[in-house]
């Protein structure tokens, strides 16, 4: 009993005090959010604390910072029916590899299926310089290797491009010589390789590179491009080598042959080497290429959008009026219908605002017009929660129950409607979340983030700034805890 009767006596300055840190924690946070305000108002104070204006800022979208909208056509002709998916989604992985190496924040690479054709959705927001981007996504090289045709096959497919206008070109003139620019001329006129064919190995087998310089009796050589390949390719290429031992074996890059060695006999291990006339600068700058990601399929750039900062910037700024007369609107609302406990819940609802954009900018989150939507959506989801609590708490008060455990019964009997609804509500954001495009999954991330938040500020912000109220003069002030148009909550 006398335990009882101590744990009576302190726990309502526990609360008070707990109370009184959530309050200090709130305003702390919410001057981070604003730190030029909170910088001026600092410097009257002392000049030598200053909160940073770019630390950890908020990340924005395409919609709203601006930035240039991408689509790729991949020509999956030489992918093997089966395999389509698979070189799509390589190929949007080495897409990410090189848009980042760009320095572009947060990209957004997606595949699009229109028709027959597949595509890749770039979206790059925040960039200064679109086409060096544009170039450098358009320039990854896209890296094969192809065997010789047979003499026979050669001439056949010579014979069917030039039919009877020449007797000149055949096999023996075009293929066996070593003549790459008479090929690479042949193949861009008639859009067929009459010499080499393809294996199978291409970019998407290479797992690095790097310059190799040989020498001989001192003397520097053309540097060469020495590759390493996966297991995979490895294994493909050890086949290839060896069904081919005397014959030639093409390097291909972006469509045009760069060299033909010819194979002298098996390799394993999985190494590979092109060699070409290649300057130090060119085979760095090819090295570097490589390594950011061969492309698994060539592409090719079927549409550009560009949406400015001053389209972006109106964007945010209706997306922030909405936010906030929506924040007034209910804000208002609480406090007519419920008094005192509607102060505390817009309390406690500023405290969730500014948590909720703390954790956009540390996790960071990427915010889109639509993802603001999914937060503004979020505020009224916690509202709702309130909305049961103080309801619970009136039939309590009316019923003559004291106010510490009218309050008590009133969150016990809420929190399981509270628990249902924000279930199933994450259950549809992760739904959303997973089959969803970039748009749709940046509502559902900022909606489910909302959700959590508002479980906290409902079960403990607003619990704790109503209970520490029990105990004070105010308790017994009945009409600040009625509803409506009611003047007493007890009967």
């Amino acid at each position: 009993m006398a335990t009882r009767k101590i744990e009576e006596k302190t726990r309502p300055w526990f609360v008070r005090s707990f109370a009184i840190a959530i309050f200090v924690l709130g305003i702390a946070i919410g001057a981070f959010h604003l730190p030029n305000y909170t910088n001026k108002a600092l410097g009257a104070i002392t000049p030598f604390f200053q909160i940073p204006s770019g630390f950890f800022p908020f990340r924005f979208g395409l919609d709203i910072q601006g930035g240039t909208h991408l689509v790729y056509r991949a020509d999956l002709s030489s992918v093997p029916a089966g395999d389509g998916g698979a070189a799509m989604d390589s190929l949007r992985d080495v897409i990410e590899r090189r848009v980042n190496l760009f320095g572009v924040a947060e990209p957004v690479v997606q595949i699009e299926r229109a028709g027959d054709e597949r595509r890749l959705i770039v979206e790059l927001a925040g960039i200064s310089d679109v086409s060096e981007a544009i170039r450098m996504i358009g320039e990854t090289p896209f890296l094969e290797f192809k065997r010789e045709r047979t003499q026979e096959d050669a001439d056949a497919i010579i014979s069917r491009a030039l039919g009877d206008e020449t007797k000149e070109v055949n096999a023996e003139t075009l293929c066996g010589a070593i003549n790459l620019e008479a090929l690479l001329g042949f193949m861009f006129q008639f859009g067929v390789d009459p010499c080499f064919e393809r294996t199978g190995l291409t970019g998407k087998h290479l797992k690095g590179a790097q310059v190799d310089f040989g020498s001989s009796s001192g003397i520097s050589l053309n540097p060469s491009i020495a590759l390493e390949l996966t297991d995979e390719g490895a294994k493909l290429f050890a086949e290839i080598t060896k069904e081919n031992v005397g014959k030639r074996l093409a390097v291909y890059l972006d469509g045009a042959p760069i060299s033909a060695p010819v194979v002298q006999e098996e390799i394993t291990g999985g190494k590979a080497q092109i060699t070409g006339n290649f300057t130090p600068e060119g085979a760095k700058a090819l090295v570097g290429r490589f390594n950011a990601g061969a492309l698994p399929v060539p592409i090719s750039l079927i549409s550009q959008q560009t949406i400015g900062p001053s389209l972006g910037k109106e964007s945010l700024d209706r997306s922030l009026a909405a936010g906030l007369y929506g924040f007034f609107a209910v804000a208002l609302f609480m406090i007519l219908w419920y008094r005192l406990p509607g102060v505390l819940a817009v309390c406690a609802l500023l405290f969730y605002i500014s948590l909720v954009l703390l954790v956009f900018r540390l996790i960071p989150v990427t915010l889109t017009v639509a993802g603001i939507a999914g937060f503004i959506l979020s505020i009224g989801m916690a509202v709702d929660a309130n909305v049961l609590i103080f309801e619970r708490l009136k039939e309590e008060l009316k019923r003559g129950a004291p106010f510490r455990d009218a309050a008590q019964e009133g969150f016990r009997r809420a929190w399981s409607s509270i628990r249902d609804s924000n279930i199933t509500s994450l259950i549809i954001c992760a739904i959303l979340y997973w089959f969803g495009s970039s748009i749709i999954q940046g509502f559902a991330l900022t909606l489910a983030i909302g959700i959590l938040a508002s479980m906290l500020s409902a079960i403990w912000i607003t619990k704790a700034f109503l209970f520490s109220l029990a105990g004070t003069p105010v308790e017994r002030i009945h009409v600040l805890f009625s509803s409506g148009f009611s003047r007493e909550p007890r009967t």
